[in-house]
């Protein structure tokens, strides 16, 4: 067992295949599942590189490999790319709501049909209401779903934590036939001018894995910060980022 500076009991998990790269072991590094957690804690392990799903808060520390680096877009500063103008033409007819944080059918039966397509080989794709919600809310997590309609039909959902210093994208599902629109690219770029216009300085956005190319979409949302040797800073030339 290990604490960080504020007492929190941490964990690491025995080795395990990577799910991102091939041939390669990953360990986790998690609080302990039975420890209290609230959003103050959650907003600070948040600004030290970790991550959450559903109520499990953690981090990656592989022994052989320092891939899976947190990365955040510091939102003021971002200045949408010729291929986000693009993405936003694409989806003028889209119109964004808030649903607050819980089950709603609508939303599953749409989760269900995004990993059936994109995920059909893994267990996601049959995961029953308890693995749906299990993975993508927490009891103590101040969450809302950005709901996101073509005129009456539900297309995408993005699961949006709300940290202390901005937003947190936790996972975006949207209808699979509509790949063309890039919905999940759309979703940042909400989720982007939401949290300026809250005027908070982050969007936190998962984990970058360099030779990931499910992760290259992170990389083209600039400036963007990552978490590494205990500290934010930016991108630089030996980061490789991706065009």
């Amino acid at each position: 067992m290990r604490n960080t500076g504020s007492n929190i009991p941490l964990y690491l998990s025995a080795p395990h295949p990577c799910n991102y790269l091939p041939g390669q072991t990953s360990s986790t590094l998690f609080v302990d599942p039975d420890a209290p957690m609230d959003m103050a804690t959650y907003s600070e392990l948040l600004h030290y590189g970790f991550r959450r799903s559903g109520k499990l808060v953690y981090a990656p520390r592989c022994e052989t490999c320092s891939q899976c680096v947190s990365v955040r877009v510091p939102v003021d500063e971002f200045v949408a790319r010729r291929t986000h103008r693009r993405v936003r033409a694409l989806n003028t007819d889209v119109e964004v709501r808030e649903h607050p944080a819980g089950f709603n059918p609508r939303h599953y039966a749409l989760y269900q049909r995004y990993t059936r397509a994109r995920h059909r080989d893994g267990g996601m794709a049959d995961a029953s209401t308890a693995d749906y919600l299990g993975f993508l809310l927490a009891p103590w997590c101040n969450t809302k779903l950005l709901e996101f309609f073509v005129g009456d039909q539900l297309v995408a959902v993005a699961v949006t934590d709300l940290p202390s210093d901005g937003m947190s994208a936790v996972y975006t599902f949207f209808e699979p036939g509509m790949s063309a629109r890039s919905l999940g690219t759309f979703a940042i770029l909400e989720q982007i001018e939401r949290t300026r216009a809250a005027g908070l300085p982050y969007l936190y956005l998962g984990y970058w894995i360099r030779d990931s190319r499910k992760m290259t979409y992170k990389s083209r949302f600039r400036p963007i910060e990552l978490w590494r040797d205990g500290r934010w800073r930016r991108f630089g030339p030996d980061d490789r980022l991706h065009d």
